[in-house]
């Protein structure tokens, strides 16, 4: 292991949340159950995500308010690897559970032949709703099923009414790949698993953030890391699900492991670019956490990063 990658890797080991700690144990270093390692305890940011939680296992208001709704505190639980057993979190996955299998009952517009779907939100209850103990429940079975009916012919979703039906939208996508392989992941479940491999196909064909015919970004922002990206689409988060899919050793995802190369900081930590979020500010809701601000070295980029980069082979985690 290189002196970079050891001096990052203690970082993880010795942040104050336990969740960090957690996942940079059995993601980097292959801990597990069976070594003893157990689920992390509610540290500062899991006590914040639960914070105010109500009898119906919401938070009060809109599920999907920005940042602070219930379905966005699930997405960020479940990422964080909290307790399944934890009642609290059991309580808040049902009642997003419930909000978007509701929300089935209004089916997305359809537009010369295509859904018009904001599949990302399905898609994120979806992966978190699996991730925290509901994969067998018949409503995510059907929510599942729902997001794979929506997939354009591309591999990914779209909800433009305007579009032409030649390219999805890759922001849509990306988190509905997420939830998918998830729900494959768990239940086995064939058409959700071949649903998000012709998703991470479509990021593969442009080689995950370049425009195609030239070897521009598609977009710039894309080439920023933030943390969360909600449901923002991203070089870093698109590596983290291209890697899911077991897809980083293909060589069209060279380009954008040269880029996460690039922007690690010669302490072997990675800085969160920039922030869909910022605390206090009076034009949005802030986060209930604070996961770091932009140009900081941040303990969730640079947990994803080494995930993608050990996936990749480019980094040895062994000592």
């Amino acid at each position: 292991m290189d002196t970079e990658t050891a001096d990052a890797l203690a970082w993880l080991l010795t942040a104050e949340e336990p969740s960090v700690r957690y996942l940079a144990r059995r993601d980097l270093l292959g801990e597990d159950s069976l070594s003893g390692l157990a689920a992390p305890t509610a540290g500062p940011w899991q006590s914040a995500l639960l914070a105010g939680q109500q009898e119906d296992g919401g938070f009060g208001g809109d599920p999907y308010r920005k940042w602070t709704g219930a379905h966005w505190r699930l997405v960020s639980l479940a990422e964080l690897a909290a307790p399944v057993s934890d009642p609290r979190v059991a309580a808040a996955a049902e009642h997003v559970l419930a909000w978007v299998v509701n929300g089935l009952r209004n089916p997305p517009r359809v537009v010369n032949g295509l859904p018009r779907s904001h599949a990302s939100v399905h898609g994120n209850a979806l992966g978190a709703c699996t991730r925290l103990g509901l994969a067998g429940d018949e409503r995510t079975r059907r929510l599942a099923e729902a997001i794979i009916s929506w997939q354009w012919p591309d591999g990914g979703w779209n909800c433009d009414n305007q579009a032409d039906g030649h390219r999805s939208s890759f922001h849509e996508s990306l988190r509905t790949a997420w939830g998918l392989q998830e729900y494959a992941t768990t239940t086995g479940h064939a058409g959700a698993r071949e649903a998000a491999e012709l998703a991470v196909e479509l990021f593969l064909q442009h080689r995950v953030f370049r425009r195609g015919g030239t070897d521009k970004p598609i977009n710039a922002r894309w080439l920023a890391m933030p943390y969360p990206s909600y449901w923002h689409y991203d070089v870093l988060s698109a590596l983290i699900v291209i890697a899911r899919g077991g897809r980083c050793g293909d060589p069209r995802a060279a380009d954008a492991l040269d880029l996460l190369e690039k922007k690690r900081r010669p302490d072997g930590r990675w800085n969160a670019q920039a922030q869909w979020w910022r605390t206090g500010d009076s034009r949005k809701p802030p986060e209930v956490v604070d996961w770091g601000g932009a140009g900081e070295p941040n303990l969730m980029v640079t947990l994803n990063a080494l995930r993608v980069l050990a996936a990749a082979g480019r980094v040895n985690l062994t000592q």
